[in-house]
């Protein structure tokens, strides 16, 4: 009995709590559709006074480029990056793990961990200068490379590497497995709820990055949803519909990717955290 009435406490709880979460992203979608004084006029009103689907020229083209573009590159970059930044968090978590006694290794942890509290605002200068000698401003491969760090990444991946025995990867070694059949045969398929959570975490941080893609970018052609976002709002005015419609556009992937993946990625930050 006094399990029901917990739950029914909590639902009681929850419920407001998801409508307030939700009534944003509903009326940014309802905004889409109004129009402008109509929204000042009643501005907590969900339900458009007629569907105004003028958003449609503000959005279809931005500073000369097709929305297409703008997604495409979103999910190139996302993607890509995802990758880039899943494959060296492991391997750079692996080799901390295993080998903290070589030179430098401690100070490169301490340092990486460091880029957690450090914020991307700060890193304008460098990164600009950075980009600039290796000949990258401007390309998709900078955009990727820059959006591959991920410090967050390599925590959960170190966290779950300490926690495997010491037996297991000391019983392949006598068995004559290399370290690189170590990692690829043995701790990797153990790591694989981890490697999901961090590809899911990766994806979900680089798809909402759009300071990186800014600095780096020398034009509209390199630019990503968040990007493109940014741009209708200029000294010249904003267009209310097209950055509610654009808004709703460059939410929805990631919303949805996280709604269909969220128990992995609590799983996964879990036995990555809780296990070290």
């Amino acid at each position: 009995m006094n399990r029901r009435w917990a739950s029914l406490l909590a639902y009681l709880v929850a419920i407001p709590v998801a409508i307030a979460f939700v009534f944003p992203y509903a009326w940014m979608f309802s905004g889409a559709f109004r129009r402008t004084r109509d929204v000042l006029s009643d501005p907590l009103r969900l339900w458009p006074e007629q569907f105004d689907l003028s958003f449609l020229a503000d959005i279809g083209r931005i500073g000369g480029v097709p929305l297409s573009s703008y997604f495409l590159n979103s999910v190139l970059f996302t993607l890509g990056a995802t990758v880039v930044g899943t494959v060296a968090a492991a391997l750079g978590a692996y080799a901390l793990v295993r080998r903290p006694d070589l030179p430098g290794f401690r100070l490169i942890r301490s340092g990486f961990m460091l880029t957690v509290m450090y914020p991307y605002m700060l890193l304008v200068i460098p990164v600009y200068i950075v980009m600039h000698t290796l000949g990258l401003l401007g390309s998709a491969l900078g955009i990727v490379l820059f959006l591959s760090l991920g410090p967050l990444q390599f925590f959960l991946f170190e966290q779950f590497f300490r926690a495997i025995p010491k037996e297991v990867i000391e019983a392949a070694t006598i068995d004559g497995a290399s370290e690189f059949q170590v990692l690829f045969r043995i701790v990797l398929p153990m790591a694989m709820p981890v490697t999901a959570t961090v590809s899911l975490i990766a994806f979900l941080l680089n798809w909402a990055q759009w300071f990186p893609v800014l600095v780096i970018s020398r034009g509209p052609e390199t630019y990503t949803l968040p990007v493109a976002l940014l741009s209708l709002n200029t000294e010249l005015g904003a267009s209310f519909q097209g950055i509610m419609a654009l808004a709703v556009i460059t939410t929805l992937p990631p919303a949805i990717v996280f709604l269909i993946a969220q128990k992995r990625v609590m799983q996964g930050m879990a036995q990555g955290a809780v296990k070290g």
